[in-house]
């Protein structure tokens, strides 16, 4: 990564969860995926309702945020 992208991701992850999915949300919004925002929302509402479905029919498990974080820094390489 750049410098910059580096102090993007950075101040990315101190902002709370809700703030950081919504510029990730903004930015796939913006990109040029060959998908209009309609068809991206139309699709993440599709895994949204499978995840659901698969929760409630006892096929997952929830996971507490801090966790899913811990993991991913140690997947990463990030000190935490």
């Amino acid at each position: 990564m750049t410098a910059l992208m580096d102090q993007v991701f950075k101040e990315a992850l101190e902002l709370p969860l809700d703030q950081r999915l919504t510029v990730v949300y903004r930015i796939l919004e913006q990109s040029d995926a060959g998908m209009d925002a309609a068809e991206v929302e139309r699709e993440w509402d599709q895994v949204v309702r499978e995840r659901i479905a698969r929760y409630d029919a006892g096929q997952t498990r929830s996971c507490p945020a801090a966790e899913v974080f811990a993991e991913l820094d140690k997947r990463l390489g990030h000190d935490g």
